[in-house]
């Protein structure tokens, strides 16, 4: 018995050895791929090599299914060889779901392989990837959740915002059922985001109202907590400068703002959540701190507060720009573009079209480049280019405002097709969208229209509906405009002192702003009101700011037409001209942008 016990020990000591061996070669392997991979700059081609060298050694199968993902994630991730990426990702996938309790291997490999698919434009093998490993993953929360808010994503991108809401409510539940509040209300505010996409605004509210309880009674990782406190108010905030309430907004936005700063000086707690179902995270802090710049800038254009835009604009950019020098992340270049079609409005209202035109982005941002620069015809085409390109409501009302307004400068050569456009933006009737901003300016254009067909009571109705509305929710430019085109009515009706009332506030507020057309238009008001009413001290002074104006706005619009980027008005289909096509390297210019 003796000689056996010594004889199984001795055979036992040998396999130890044997497996303490094969671990060493192995772990020498793996050691050396991961020095090569974080080496600087990475020696991938080196790394590759050690991952490869592990298969000879016929190795046990959860090593090789481990080192076909860690081979498959690196050709992912660091090489353009998606085939061979593939390969090894198909082989990790197939491999785990022989092996029992191998979880990270399986789960992850299905979402790696997904991705690559996604990227081959192979969505329908994705969709049943990610579904298998959802319908098999349930007992590990994390991957569970992680795999739901994959195909959630996948279904958004290709604009199946239903079935991505239903597995956004599924997600919900199962952190609800695991005893993750956290999770279930990144869920539930992913959810209202889509459905702020969808303007299912009845089912919004409640959703947004259970959120903001789930938030607030939330206690777990401070900084985890504020996250999602700024999720929710950017919702909140989004969607009131959505239906363009800029005043109401402003409470949310303030909150907003001071949540930012609070997380800013939290510092990142290294400490992991008890619960696995918590190890998520919805932006970087950094990212967040660009986001709340752009709603900021948002909430400045359409309150009227240019200088205020253009200065978070440019904070936000610098940001970016220091961002973008270490993170990739699509989301930052999507900040970028919307970022530069706030500054490119923003610029041109100021009397800045030669830097705008640098930066525009064609179509609606011609459109408003070619206005601005009194090319009508090129302004109608690049408005009627933008008509065709989009589906979303508010920018179609938007854009179809601003079309109205090129035909009634243009006078009769497209009476029949205005008339159907005015009424398709009756702001009396069934007005397309809910937002108060653009009702406000369909309710502006009116005016303008009844006021170039000699309709001047009608005119006047029209701009103070225009002006109620754009006073209660601080709509300044659209004030400014209605009060000094309201001052030109009532000076060609002779009535000089009602006249005067609206025009010098409406000076003051454009002043305020700045916008130059608007100060364009009042000085000169100005100067024949003050003649007509035998006031010549202000009428002199009123003509010199006319003056002085007409050189800046005439300086500015010589050098934008000047410039070779001008000539992309003409360009409504197609590639872009070659000599504005994209180059390489970082840029915030239009060429990046087409």
């Amino acid at each position: 018995m003796a000689a056996q016990a010594a004889a199984a020990a001795q055979a036992a000591a040998a396999q130890a050895a044997q497996a303490e061996a094969a671990d060493s070669w192995y772990l020498a392997l793996l050691g050396f791929a991961e020095h090569f991979r974080t080496s600087s700059p990475p020696k991938i081609r080196l790394c590759v090599h050690c991952l490869q060298a592990v298969f000879p050694f016929k190795p046990p199968q959860r090593i090789e299914a481990r080192t076909h993902l860690q081979l498959g994630s690196v050709l992912y991730h660091h090489t353009k060889n998606s085939e061979q990426a593939r390969s090894h990702l198909e082989k990790a996938v197939s491999a785990g779901r022989a092996i029992p309790q191998f979880e990270d291997v399986k789960f992850e490999a299905a979402s790696l392989l997904s991705e690559l698919y996604c990227q081959e434009n192979s969505v329908d093998a994705a969709k049943p990837l990610l579904r298998k490993a959802i319908q098999i993953s349930q007992q590990t929360p994390y991957w569970h959740c992680r795999l739901l808010f994959q195909l959630a994503q996948l279904h958004t991108l290709e604009k199946d915002l239903v079935s991505a809401c239903d597995l956004l409510g599924v997600g919900a539940e199962y952190a609800r059922v695991v005893g993750s509040e956290y999770t279930r209300a990144l869920f539930l505010l992913s959810k209202g985001m889509l459905l702020l996409m969808e303007r299912k605004l009845q089912e919004v509210h409640p959703l947004l109202t259970l959120c903001g309880q789930i938030v607030e009674n939330w206690q777990g990782n401070p900084i985890q907590k504020e996250s999602l406190r700024v999720f929710f108010l950017v919702l909140q905030v989004t969607h009131y400068l959505d239906a363009g309430q800029v005043k109401s907004v402003k409470p949310c936005l303030k909150q907003l703002q001071q949540c930012i700063q609070t997380i800013s000086t939290l510092h990142d707690d290294e400490i992991l959540p008890s619960n696995p179902a918590d190890l998520f995270h919805w932006l970087p802090k950094e990212h967040m701190c660009v986001l709340v710049y752009l709603v900021t800038v948002m909430h400045s254009m359409q309150a009227g507060y240019l200088e205020k835009a253009q200065k978070y604009t440019d904070k936000a950019l610098m940001q970016l720009e220091k961002l973008k020098m270490l993170d990739c992340s699509p989301i930052l270049s999507s900040f970028q573009v919307i970022l530069l079609e706030h500054i490119i409005m923003c610029r041109l209202v100021t009397g800045h079209k030669a830097t705008a035109l640098q930066e525009v982005r064609l179509d609606a941002g011609g459109g408003l480049y070619c206005v601005s620069v009194n090319c009508m015809d090129n302004a109608e085409a690049q408005f009627t280019t933008a008509l065709r390109l989009t589906n979303h409501q508010e920018l179609w009302a938007f854009i179809v405002t601003n079309l109205a307004s090129v035909y009634i400068r243009e006078g009769n050569r497209h009476q029949e097709v205005l008339y159907s456009l005015l009424e398709r933006i009756n702001p009396d009737h069934s007005f397309p969208v809910s937002s108060h901003c653009l009702r406000a300016a369909a309710f502006y254009v009116r005016g303008l229209f009844s006021f170039f067909q000699g309709r001047y009571n009608e005119a006047k109705r029209f701009l103070r509906e225009t002006l109620k509305m754009s006073n209660a929710e601080d709509l300044n430019r659209l004030t400014a405009c209605s009060l000094v085109l309201l001052g030109h009515i009532f000076y060609v009706l002779g009535n000089h002192r009602e006249s005067n009332n609206m025009v010098v506030p409406a000076m003051q507020l454009a002043s305020k702003i700045p916008d130059m057309s608007v100060q364009l238009w009042s000085s000169a008001l100005l100067r024949d009101l003050n003649k007509a009413c035998g006031n010549a001290m202000d009428a002199h002074e009123a003509a010199q700011m006319h003056q002085n104006f007409s050189q800046q706005l005439l300086q500015d619009h010589i050098e934008a037409c000047s410039l070779p980027e001008h000539n992309l008005i003409t360009w409504t289909d197609g590639p872009p001209p070659v000599q504005f096509q994209a180059q390489n390297g970082p840029n915030t210019s239009l060429a990046s942008l087409l």
